[in-house]
């Protein structure tokens, strides 16, 4: 868990009072595991708020895995957002622990899928982003994101959301920044690519390319990837 500032005798007297939590954990593809991955995500969010987060960021897809085989798994895999059930739980864990939860859930609607992240709040859905650069085979099941970049006006500041590929297009933090946005959750599932993607310090380009959109548009950035391997996919953490 990282809270905006570090507790040092220096900054003693101005902690921000919002601490953010970015949760990394392994959630597999396949519709037998979607409760398992439900629950293990509830589960450390809840190790973080007793920790004391007043926000939490899951991993991009973080119900449903990554690997899909094809479109008609990926749809077996979605749901609607705000509806669903996904979203209904975390509804229901942020109204009960008092917090602000942002998670990355696989959106349908009617027949377009989304690579969307929720956004909720301790009186319940606030917004959603739905991804607009796809990565790789995310082109062949979702769509991209037609909602535009918005920031949401919440208890702790303003939050904007990007999600994953999105990081590699400068312009996406920005316009969040110039919206005001005072967070940026970034859900993820950052895959092992080969040098110079991925260097010998261990740290892969996005990484790089987060850290730099925090400093040049002056706004903290929670980036939250998954770990674990699925399929012939390798992730971070």
């Amino acid at each position: 868990m990282t809270a905006l500032t570090q507790h040092t005798p220096e900054t003693e007297g101005r902690i921000s009072p919002v601490r953010i939590a970015a949760v990394q954990f392994d959630p597999q593809v396949g519709l037998d595991n979607r409760e398992r991955n439900a629950a293990r995500a509830l589960e450390l969010a809840g190790r973080s708020v007793d920790e004391g987060a007043d926000l939490v960021v899951l991993p991009e897809l973080a119900t449903s895995g990554y690997t899909f085989k094809d479109r008609a798994d990926a749809y077996a895999h979605a749901e609607e957002v705000p509806s669903g059930p996904t979203v209904r739980a975390w509804e229901s864990f942020c109204r009960e622990r008092g917090v602000h939860l942002v998670g990355g859930v696989a959106e349908r609607e009617g027949m377009r899928l989304f690579d969307t992240a929720a956004l909720i709040g301790p009186d319940g859905y606030i917004g959603r982003y739905r991804k607009t650069h796809l990565w790789n085979q995310e082109k062949l099941w979702f769509t991209p994101g037609d909602e535009g970049f918005p920031v949401f006006e919440t208890t702790i500041g303003r939050i904007g959301m990007l999600i994953c590929w999105d990081i590699w297009f400068p312009e996406v933090p920005r316009l969040l920044a110039q919206q005001g946005a005072d967070i940026i959750c970034s859900p993820n599932n950052w895959v092992f690519t080969p040098p110079p993607l991925f260097d010998e310090s261990g740290k892969c380009m996005a990484t790089y390319l987060t850290m730099t959109a925090a400093h040049v548009n002056n706004v903290f950035i929670a980036a939250a990837d998954r770990i674990g391997t699925e399929g012939d996919a390798k992730f971070l953490g």
